[in-house]
């Protein structure tokens, strides 16, 4: 009874508070009026939604413009209508007031953010792309980079299959390394991220709740990514999240439940079918006739299900004592098409930007963090599951492994059978908990004395934990095998644990000035970096029963240092002629330091066209600018280890011990090392053209761009008898991108009711390796990769001078006169009369020669209608899993049979044919990402609250000729990809 009295007591003594502050400001109100119009034609906007400024206060024009609204003198006033730049008025002592609103354009005042600083987009004069929140994708998305997915021309954006946060390979025109990472640099809210990944997540981006990002800054040639110097050879993306401002607080509830579905899958023989395959190989009383059972099932459909996930992310955001502010909490559950995989990722954000000493001191304040929990399903079972045999049941009850159905051999699982693939998923737990927080502190003091000059400290982190365990039961037959010395090993307990820090720190100052006298606007900035790396994996693997040792115990710690000087200089003349210097100087700990430091200057220039006088005041030219630019970037992210070019030794593999008595110890071999070991270097060389037409109505830019990468890091085999490894990473070689880029933003409606917006983008890109070897040897046919699952040590790709990187090396199938593939008949193409290596030729690429992007928005009212798709053209696919499954040589072994695709009917292949150029298809596809209509029910609860519902469909459909099941496989090897759901969602937004 006390605690309920106090309870009470509390809530009045709030409401005597609420009533103290409330009321003062209440009797200082009083009517305004005004008027809002179209600032060209005069016009009057009728429906034009007036808000006194971090209030809920609000009104809507009358249909002759006309408004009323109740504010005091420190009232600012927001008047926004579609179509239209939002404009803020301060009330003052005005009681009558006439707004103008102009028509919405791209404002080449905003500001876009860049490498340590800030830029007025029209004083620009690097290649960048920003994609503000409004633009983009939409639907059930869990990992940032699908927000922009086909949105900016040069980008091309790979999904790695269709599993809840999936990973995504990102090229920034066209690749710039062979073995080298080409991922571009990531930047969060100032802080660098590495790019090595997080153990245990399938994207380390899906860190950021999407909900909680404003921007992506998109830097594509040198001159702009040449301020992060040794990181910047890929590209560069900053993504910026969002913020408070000034005003009262404002409430954010978006949530979104999504019903994924299987499209497509592999086509198989049914139980029916494969059951005559069987009579007519082999006869209806063959052995492999009597491994048959009675069973119809489809095995696809066993594994998959309807993957079914929620979204919920509320944010509060407003300015507490003049400090803005913004927090966010969000919760995701996502289950996967694949049976048993899931991920649940937990969200909390931070943003504080308080000012001090009269806003000459800033401090920016981001805090996340994220907890995700994983189960990963093995992608095998997809292939498991095309190849079991379809007469077999899921379940067997006489079976000692699980009671699922498994090929036996006398007493044990038969070896190289299918795997059960249901037994598969349901047997492997794997699963992992990650948490990770990013975070940083920024401080931008402008000088008393000397306003022009402002000092910044930014000090960020990334922290992240892992912890995975892979749980294997004693009874599951996949995981039975027999060791050398005759012990039965059943099941496996894997633990990894991995431990990240990333820890920064920037210090530079920004002299900004305006020179009347010379009509000219000057911007120096300088500074220093410090970036520290530190991780810690830890593995250990042993059978379920803790007998016997799989992986032996390791702790591998392993770090690396960063420490930079940088500056830029921006300088403007007479707002037509710009111009920017950027150098870098940086030093890395991966490196000898013979070699540990290096250079990357920039220069670029533009020349804004239309504010010379003979179109400065055309009705037509909005926007018409040149630029010109190079710069040189480097790469020191050459491979996850941190110490290449120090002789080590490291420990052998669990298969390679020796045993000393009882106890089997674990050897230690020296690796290959190169002490010279240095930068990759990226010359690129850009010009592009920025235009616009009528009040930017229509707008866009071309870019022509050539870049070159020197010193190029490649895998080099070792000579026999060294003792090494049998590769060594070294300098050699050289790479060239060269390729065009064209945007176009089209607005061919803006009225009072109906906007409508559409762009378009294209990029063309060829690649090819110009240099592989210290000294030219015509012999050389190049650097093998793209290994397939197939035999053993097979590839399907080289690298090779003249030709582009990944290119298939494949030989030239030979067709009878019904366009039958001939097994074993390939063409003769150096004319030697016999089938050798060397008819192997260079065929296709899986790097896309165009890309295209599409999307459009509509708004009509309250109703809003939004689609976006692009194409990928030029790609082709090696289709590993048909070149190894898809022929007879495997349907009966002595101890089983096995189902194949139905694309053995293409070839009736009777043995794998491997390196046939059969196998390498056209993957060229056009992909319609999403579609989304909405309704927004406007003053719902009162004049500051809307209603937004929403129905979206995700990966609508796919225009292509590649028979496997998707064509957008990265790297072009297509082997057990897991689909991507077309995906229903229905979506809420509530705003009060």
């Amino acid at each position: 009874m006390k605690q309920s009295r106090r309870i009470k007591l509390k809530w009045l003594g709030l409401l005597f508070l609420l009533w103290g502050v409330v009321f003062p400001v209440i009797s200082q109100q009083r009517t305004v009026t005004g008027l809002v119009v179209d600032s060209q034609s005069g016009e009057s906007i009728p429906g034009a939604t007036v808000m006194v400024q971090g209030t809920q206060r609000g009104t809507v024009t009358s249909t002759d413009g006309d408004f009323s609204i109740l504010a005091t003198n420190e009232d600012v006033l927001r008047i926004s209508y579609i179509g239209y730049e939002s404009r803020f008025v301060s009330v003052g002592e005005r009681s009558h007031l006439i707004i103008e609103l102009k028509l919405e354009t791209f404002s080449f005042d905003e500001v876009v953010v860049i490498g340590y600083g800030q830029v007025r987009r029209d004083d620009a004069t690097g290649a960048l792309v920003s994609v503000s929140s409004r633009d983009f994708n939409r639907g059930a998305i869990t990992s940032p980079q699908e927000l922009i997915a086909g949105r900016v021309s040069g980008v091309q954006i790979t999904s790695a299959g269709g599993a809840p946060g999936s990973g995504a390979a990102i090229r920034i025109r066209g690749g710039s390394s062979l073995s080298a990472s080409n991922e571009p640099l990531i930047v969060i809210d100032g802080v660098p991220v590495d790019n090595d990944g997080v153990s245990g997540m399938r994207n380390p981006l899906s860190t950021i709740n999407p909900s909680d990002i404003e921007s992506f800054t998109v830097l594509k040639d040198a001159s702009a990514t040449a301020i992060y110097g040794s990181r910047a050879s890929n590209g560069v993306i900053i993504i910026t999240t969002r913020s408070g401002q000034h005003g009262k607080i404002r409430f954010n509830y978006d949530a979104n439940v999504s019903v994924g579905i299987k499209t497509n899958q592999i086509e198989v023989f049914d139980a029916e079918e494969y059951r005559q395959v069987i009579y007519d190989r082999f006869g209806e009383n063959s052995n492999a006739a009597n491994l048959l059972g009675n069973s119809r099932t489809n095995w696809q459909d066993e594994i998959f299900q309807t993957a079914i996930g929620h979204d919920h992310n509320f944010s509060m955001a407003g300015a507490y004592m003049d400090v803005p502010y913004r927090f966010s909490v969000g919760y995701s559950d996502q289950s996967g098409l694949l049976k048993t995989s899931d991920m649940k990722r937990y969200t909390a954000s931070m943003n504080l930007t308080p000012t001090f000493f009269d806003d000459h001191l800033k401090v920016t304040l981001s805090l996340r963090g994220m907890f995700n929990e994983n189960r990963f399903a093995p992608t095998g079972a997809i292939g498991n599951a095309i190849l079991y045999d379809p007469t077999k049941p899921v379940f067997d009850e006489n079976s000692p492994y699980g009671g699922y159905t498994t090929w036996m051999d006398g007493d044990r699982p038969a070896s190289f059978s299918p795997v059960n693939p249901v037994a598969q998923l349901n047997q492997r737990d794997d699963t992992s908990e990650v948490f990770r927080s990013i975070g940083s502190a920024k401080f931008d003091y402008r000088f008393h004395f000397l306003p022009e000059l402002v000092a910044t400290l930014n000090l960020g982190y990334d922290y992240s934990n892992t912890d995975g365990t892979v749980v294997i039961p004693e009874n599951a037959a996949f995981a039975y095998r027999r060791a050398a010395d005759g012990t039965d090993i059943s099941g496996e307990h894997r633990v990894y644990t991995q431990d990240r820090k990333n820890q920064l720190l920037d210090f530079y100052l920004n002299y900004n000035r305006d020179l009347p006298t010379i009509q000219s606007r000057i911007d120096l900035m300088g500074g220093y970096s410090w970036q520290h790396f530190w991780r810690e994996d830890y593995v250990h693997a042993t059978s379920i029963n803790r007998q016997y040792l799989i992986a032996p115990e390791r702790t591998i710690p392993t770090e690396n240092y960063l420490v930079s000087f940088f500056g830029r200089m921006n300088y403007s003349l007479m707002e037509r002629y710009l111009l920017t210097l950027t150098v870098r100087h940086d030093g890395t700990s991966r490196f000898s330091k013979d070699n540990r430091f290096g250079t990357f200057p920039s220069l670029a220039a533009a020349w804004r066209i239309n504010q010379e006088s003979f179109l400065q005041n055309s009705s037509v030219v909005s926007n018409l600018r040149l630029r010109l630019g190079y710069g040189v970037t480097g790469q020191q992210y050459i491979t996850s280890d941190n110490y290449p070019y120090l002789a080590r030794y490291s420990l052998s593999q669990s298969t390679a011990r020796y045993r000393f008595g009882d106890d089997w110890v674990t050897m230690a071999r020296p690796s290959g090392y190169d002490a010279n070991l240095k930068w990759e270097e990226t010359t690129t060389y850009n010009v592009g053209v920025d235009f616009g037409f009528y009040n930017e109505r229509i707008n866009g830019s071309i870019e022509l761009y050539h870049r070159e990468t020197t010193d190029l890091i490649n895998e080099i085999p070792v000579a026999a008898g060294t003792n090494f490894t049998n590769i060594l990473l070294t300098n050699v070689g050289s790479l060239e991108n060269r390729g065009v880029e064209f945007n176009l933003n089209l607005r061919p409606v803006v009225t009072s009711d109906l906007f409508w917006e559409t762009g378009f983008n294209f990029t063309y890109n060829k690649n090819e390796i110009t240099k592989l070897t210290v000294v030219d040897d015509p012999g050389y046919q190049g650097a093998y990769t793209g290994v397939i699952s197939g035999g053993t040590g097979n590839y399907a790709k080289i690298h090779s001078v003249g030709k582009p990187a990944n290119s298939f090396f494949v030989y030239q199938q030979v067709y009878d006169e019904n366009k039958m593939p001939i097994a074993g008949l390939y063409g003769d193409r150096n004319g030697d009369g016999e089938i050798t290596i060397d008819d192997r030729y260079h065929f296709h690429s899986s790097a896309p020669k165009f890309l295209l992007g599409l999307s459009s928005r509509v708004e009509y009212k309250d109703w809003d209608f939004s689609f976006a798709g692009r194409a990928s053209i030029g790609n082709f696919v090696y289709n590993d899993f048909a070149a190894s499954n898809a022929n007879y040589r495997y349907t009966y072994s002595n101890t089983y049979i096995q189902n194949l695709p139905k694309s053995v009917l293409d070839t009736n292949f009777e043995s794998q044919e491997l390196l046939s150029d059969f196998y390498v298809r056209d993957a060229s596809f056009f992909r319609m990402d999403n579609i989304s209509l909405g309704y927004r029910f406007a003053d719902l609860i009162n004049q500051n609250s809307s209603l937004r519902l929403s129905i979206t469909v995700q990966n609508v459909f796919v225009i292509t000729d590649y028979e496997g099941l998707d064509p957008e496989v990265f790297n072009g090897m297509d082997i057990n990809v897991y689909p991507r759901p077309t995906t229903f969602l229905l979506g809420v937004n509530l705003e009060f």
